[in-house]
């Protein structure tokens, strides 16, 4: 599916948004020139409603591979830093920020002109998109009812994660306020087909509610069938929805909830962890997912199969004058211990540096994580562990918090626990070292009302962050408070 908010800014993009769905639902509606599918005729049909799916997932993974999203948390966090300008560059070892990041990494970001506005209103087309294909599917003619379970349940299932991605951007975290009633976000549960909507914005308490139950609602109907051809991997199933819901109650701080669901996916879902003896060549893989992974989202492919882009366009490295621009901070690297078969997976390469107007050769460290062609890791099992012991600890349940953190820390040949540590620094701590770079960071310093706290390497006008603040979360982008006067922009934007 064609997406062109992420090419052209949008002045007023629920408007423009409603213009493109309900004229032409984007370029799987586009028929010869002169003449149009409508709305009704293209998903009046099975065939219609899998197109349609496909461009919603086409859409996801664009929305998810951009620049300022797909390094945000870790950016933000401090587990990344920038390479200098390649050596064929006209500034040669110049560090810079780079522009889609250029605003948020000083936590400053400005509401007119958001580095993450194209990401707000993707979310809400893929949110659209996903209530129309709720809206059609009960009605084809041509679909058994298992495969309308099966259309539903995914579609309640971008829903949702598409609602919980804008949360997390937008809103403070659950624990912000004691009952969760300080601003969520608006969330959308109809399409715009019947006329725009002017919504306010609802609690935190809400956001959640109405998340978890879309996620419920999909995991009675999955069908555990495959409606699309691809990568199996790419798409929503009732074991990576699991794994959504896990994350979202470990986000409301619903101990209880987050320890079950990790756990009955770590127990059930079939899927088993990286073993020890080739973890760090299996994300060295040139192609295709890690094998614990519950969801990954494919890249795009030419005719011949060949790949487009992917998020090796931001951290690969290919040689000195051909890399990505965001590499490992120190801070990160020195967490690892010696022995970490983790730290393995950081590549130094010495780069031309300008320090003080003097060139001097620095160490970067770049990811092996994601080199070639990665997708973006969406949930993979090795989080779940972490989850189902960040709970424990909060369920005085500290056996089984040390015994998930060790198997986490034994099979990167990490010193084991011995029960007299802080666990709750040490599930904190082994988040940030095993999911780098999977957009978790920020996310976990907010939910543990930590401050942040980056070194080596920053650039920013501001390198720290005092917890609480208004700046944990980004502005509403102004073109949609301007459209929308029930809209409430987000405290300091």
């Amino acid at each position: 599916m064609r997406n062109l908010k992420h090419n052209n800014p949008l002045k007023f993009a629920f408007l423009l948004a409603a213009i493109l769905l309900l004229q032409s639902c984007s370029d799987f509606l586009e028929q010869e020139p002169g003449t149009q599918t409508s709305i009704n005729e293209q998903l009046g049909t099975k065939q219609g409603v899998l197109e349609a799916m496909n461009g919603m997932y086409r859409a996801i993974e664009a929305n998810v591979r951009t620049e300022a999203f797909s390094t945000y948390a870790d950016l933000q966090g401090g587990n990344l830093k920038f390479a200098p300008a390649v050596s064929t560059s006209t500034t040669i070892g110049q560090v810079s920020t780079p522009g889609s990041v250029v605003n948020l990494y000083s936590f400053d970001d400005l509401a007119d002109k958001s580095n993450l506005a194209a990401f707000y209103s993707a979310n809400y087309s893929i949110i659209n998109q996903a209530n129309l294909i709720l809206e059609f599917a009960d009605a084809l003619k041509d679909a058994s009812d298992t495969e309308k379970s099966q259309i539903k349940a995914e579609a309640l299932t971008a829903r949702a994660y598409a609602h919980f991605l804008l949360s997390e951007i937008y809103s403070q975290n659950y624990g912000f306020t004691a009952d969760a009633s300080h601003l969520g976000i608006i969330y959308n549960s109809k399409s715009i087909t019947n006329g725009l909507q002017y919504p306010a914005r609802e609690t935190v308490a809400n956001t959640y509610t109405f998340i978890i139950n879309d996620i419920k609602d999909a995991l009675n109907l999955y069908a555990d069938t495959l409606i699309l051809n691809g990568p199996a991997h790419s798409y929503f199933n009732k074991n990576n929805t699991k794994a959504l819901l896990a994350r979202v109650y470990l986000a409301k701080k619903d101990w209880k909830n987050a320890y079950d669901t990790a756990d009955d996916i770590i127990k059930n879902s079939g899927v088993v962890l990286m073993n020890s003896g080739d973890y760090v060549a299996q994300w060295q893989k040139p192609d295709g997912p890690v094998s614990e992974i519950l969801l990954e989202f494919s890249i795009p492919r030419n005719d011949e199969g060949a790949a487009s882009t992917s998020l090796a366009a931001f951290f690969g490295y290919t040689s000195d004058t051909q890399y990505g621009k965001y590499t490992a901070s120190q801070d990160l690297v020195n967490l690892y211990e010696p022995s970490d078969i983790r730290k393995q997976l950081f590549k130094n390469h010495p780069l031309p540096t300008l320090v003080n107007f003097q060139k001097e050769i620095l160490n970067y460290y770049f990811t092996d994580k994601l080199q070639g062609n990665p997708g973006y890791v969406a949930f993979r099992l090795s989080e779940q562990y972490l989850i189902r012991a960040e709970a424990a600890i909060e369920l005085n349940n500290s056996a089984q918090a040390i015994e998930d953190i060790n198997i986490i820390r034994t099979r990167a040949n990490a010193a084991v626990l011995q029960g007299n540590e802080d666990l709750k620094e040490a599930v904190f701590l082994e988040r940030r070292k095993e999911l780098c770079f999977e957009g978790h960071l920020f996310f976990d310093i907010a939910r543990n009302k930590k401050d942040v706290s980056r070194n080596d390497g920053c650039i920013a006008l501001s390198c720290s962050l005092t917890y609480p603040s208004p700046k944990f979360i980004l502005p509403i982008p102004r073109s949609n408070i301007n459209l929308n006067t029930n809209l409430k922009q987000n405290e300091s934007y």
